[in-house]
């Protein structure tokens, strides 16, 4: 049952947050009467004005707001008597129009049209959901590591303009460049000159100490290294590139070492929860696709009814428009996107592990769709299956699908066979 109802909270607070301060719209359960009031952004006034409205009304009280992550939420949810209800703030910007054509706004009525939106639509609001702490640190986890790694792919190609300005060989002697190895090489021989000058020895030994073992690559990059011509021999050129490429350098590495760090830390916290075994066990979910899995689904089974409420709350499944005779498909844009972009990458990453899930993908490359739109629809039809497996806590077993896709006679099986 909805908990936002008149019988259930004794107050409703319409909250505007900012970053110095709060403007909020306060109505009592069995009052229309409302009030207005703005308090700082500092930790003792809020702790000061909740507990004001505790032994006011007592609890339970709805908070009204459109967060929901960050300060103030944070700050908020060490009440057990609070429930905080989030709103959509493009659902907000909508309702503001509908009433204010004028475009006219300011925060006092935004708090205020948060807390009319919800009393006049509850059926349309639910409470945040609380995680347990080890979940909602495991959250913030895996998405700070998600843009470590967005930070090392812009920095990679930074780094690889700019020794394409006048040390295009060092492109060639790696393999890969998003690695502590190729950062020290290049903080430690900026230059091609430098490079040439070091004795043999001297760049054995540094290989070595970076777990560089195998001689054939040693002595291919030795002979490129003795081998090469230089681009240009313009010092105008070459020392402030060379100094970009060492700060580049430096900075990736920073970044290479705290991805790894997270990564320790998130092995460690996933691995402690019951429901960990059920997202590593699929296939091409791995060390660091199954903590992201495990925290898109989280712990509330009870919050979706159906695997088709999952596919629209990922932004997974697309939206159908009508109007007269024009009908039209297009992406869902109103989602969680870190959560969507979890689904997606590691139903692209399944293509190579699972047997229907590449020949699904075929099928769809046949009919014309694009690499992305295939992945799409491979993650749409991943969802249902996955959300049986957490509804039940069943590990997905590949051969037991096989069979049952053989079963209904899906032509999946012939073209996975």
């Amino acid at each position: 049952m909805n908990a936002i109802t008149q019988g259930y909270f004794k107050a409703y607070v319409g909250l505007d947050w900012a970053d110095s301060k709060h403007d909020i719209c306060i109505q009592a359960a069995d009052s229309s009467h409302r009030e207005f009031e703005c308090i700082p952004h500092r930790v003792d006034k809020i702790e000061e004005w909740a507990l004001s409205l505790h032994n006011r009304f007592g609890g339970p009280i709805a908070v009204i707001l459109e967060l929901t992550r960050g300060p103030v939420v944070y700050a908020l949810q060490k009440y057990d008597f609070m429930e905080l209800v989030p709103v959509n703030p493009s659902t907000l910007a909508r309702y503001r129009k509908l009433l204010h054509p004028s475009g006219a706004k300011d925060d006092p009525s935004d708090a205020e049209l948060a807390l009319d939106l919800v009393l006049r639509h509850p059926d349309r609001f639910q409470t945040l959901a609380t995680q347990s702490a080890r979940l909602r640190q495991l959250h913030l986890l895996v998405e700070h590591r998600r843009q470590l790694v967005a930070d090392k792919v812009r920095l990679t190609n930074r780094l690889c303009a700019a020794l394409k300005q006048y040390y295009p060989q060092s492109l060639e002697w790696f393999e890969k460049l998003d690695t502590i190895l190729f950062c020290e090489f290049i903080k430690r021989w900026p230059t091609l000159r430098k490079a040439q000058s070091a004795r043999s020895s001297t760049l054995e030994k540094f290989f070595y100490e970076h777990h560089m073992y195998r001689q054939d690559v040693q002595q291919r990059r030795l002979k490129g290294i003795r081998k090469a011509m230089p681009l240009t021999l313009d010092e105008a050129l070459i020392e402030p590139f060379s100094l970009k490429a060492q700060l580049i350098a430096e900075q990736l590495r920073l970044i290479l070492t705290a991805i790894q760090q997270y990564g320790q830390k998130i092995s460690e916290l996933a691995s402690e929860h019951p429901d960990y075994e059920l997202f590593v066990s699929l296939p091409g979910a791995g060390a660091s696709l199954a903590p992201r899995l495990l925290v898109a689904f989280g712990e509330e089974r009870e919050r979706f009814q159906s695997a088709g409420e999952l596919q629209m709350y990922t932004g997974i499944a697309p939206v159908t428009e009508r109007s007269g005779q024009k009908c039209w498909v297009h992406w869902r844009t109103q989602c969680p996107r870190f959560l969507r972009q979890t689904i997606v990458e590691w139903a692209g990453h399944s293509i190579r592990y699972s047997f229907w899930a590449e020949a699904f993908y075929r099928q769809q490359r046949n009919k014309g769709s694009n690499h992305q739109a295939a992945v799409r629809a491979l993650a749409f039809k991943w969802l249902r299956i996955l959300y049986r497996c957490w509804q039940s806590r069943t590990l997905y077993d590949e051969s037991k699908y096989l069979k049952a896709l053989q079963k209904r006679g899906s032509p999946l099986v012939a073209a996975a066979a």
